[in-house]
């Protein structure tokens, strides 16, 4: 009853958001829509059974009340009632998370649904331009969103006017588990070593990620016959001794990791005709800082064949936030 009571003088567009991705899950108390983000914590999803638990520990952390209104982000296809994470554990059921909740709404969305309804959330200082492309993308077009993490998720926003008003309608895909397309002989080499390993089909995904580094680095020394000298076969490991070179088997790696998310970048950009921009999240690419402006990535991006022109005119954005924008994206699918 008390519980009820505390309910009861809670606003009726108060709620609590979500990104949950493979590794971590982000919590965030929201009082309405487009109020400013609170109590933001994130939280390992490895010290705890289920989402439902990650969530009542952040309540418990917070000292919050539940309000009746869920929303959540997940790294995910979400398609029906039953979530079953690819990069994690957990599943549940929407409706039997609601109903143990004891909440009046869940909207559970696909995190980069959720990113790319931030994208136009997102303040200056929060995004920047890679390499020298375009500074601006075009007013009104589509925009592409991708970022590599614990996956490789990607996302778009498609234009709508309505009655002279602009709209953004969200894409919804998988477009992380699309092919791996090498070009190069050495990464046509990496794929065939990835698709013994695999067992036929290599995803984009299975390089373009965290878990993907050290399988580059696993298939880049078998190819070259070198070995990496580092103190862990870790993701930031490879990230922290290529960058300072201090490992050439590690470089190599981040390199080929940048090229082939360039020709991801531009395929991407291809298939949504956006020449709004292409915005990159994630956690990897923004930690690799100046170093991923030298890279081979805006060269990839823009070696497009008879296309490439167009490509060129596309401004790619490093989306540098503090706090998740997937979690405003989220709030905006509670509207």
């Amino acid at each position: 009853m008390a519980e009820m009571d505390t309910r009861a003088r809670i606003g009726a567009d108060t709620r609590v958001l979500a990104d949950v991705g493979g590794t971590n899950a982000r919590f965030a108390w929201q009082a309405g829509p487009g109020a400013e983000l609170q109590d933001v914590l994130t939280l390992p999803c490895a010290e705890h059974d289920s989402l439902e638990s990650a969530l009542r520990a952040w309540l418990q952390r917070t000292g919050r009340p539940l309000p009746q209104r869920v929303g959540v982000g997940i790294a995910n296809p979400v398609h029906g009632d039953h979530i079953q994470m690819t990069n994690h554990h957990w599943s549940f059921s929407i409706e039997g998370m609601r109903c143990s909740l004891g909440v009046h709404e869940l909207v559970v969305i696909n995190d980069f649904t959720a990113l790319a309804l931030a994208i136009p959330l997102l303040l200056p200082h929060e995004r920047r331009v890679v390499s020298m492309g375009p500074q601006q993308g075009a007013p009104g077009k589509a925009i592409g969103v991708l970022g590599a993490g614990t996956g490789l998720g990607m996302g778009g926003l498609l234009p709508l006017t309505v009655n002279g008003q602009l709209h953004w309608a969200p894409i919804e895909g998988e477009g992380g588990h699309i092919s791996l397309a090498p070009e190069t002989e050495q990464e046509i080499w990496v794929l065939k070593a990835l698709q013994r390993r695999f067992n036929g089909r290599v995803s984009a995904e299975r390089v373009l990620s965290g878990p993907g580094l050290i399988h580059l680095l696993d298939a880049l020394e078998q190819v070259t016959g070198d070995h990496a000298r580092l103190p862990e076969r870790t993701a930031a490991a490879i990230s922290q001794h290529g960058m300072t070179g201090d490992c050439k088997v590690s470089e190599q790696v981040l390199q080929m990791f940048c090229g082939l998310l360039g020709s991801a970048a531009g395929d991407l950009a291809l298939l949504l005709g956006a020449r709004g921009g292409i915005y990159i999240g994630g956690g990897i690419v923004p930690r690799l800082g100046p170093w991923f402006d030298h890279s081979d990535f805006r060269r990839r991006f823009e070696d497009k064949g008879r296309l490439s022109h167009l490509v060129r005119e596309v401004p790619v954005f490093l989306i540098d936030a503090e706090v998740s924008p997937a979690l405003r994206g989220v709030g905006q699918a509670l509207r």
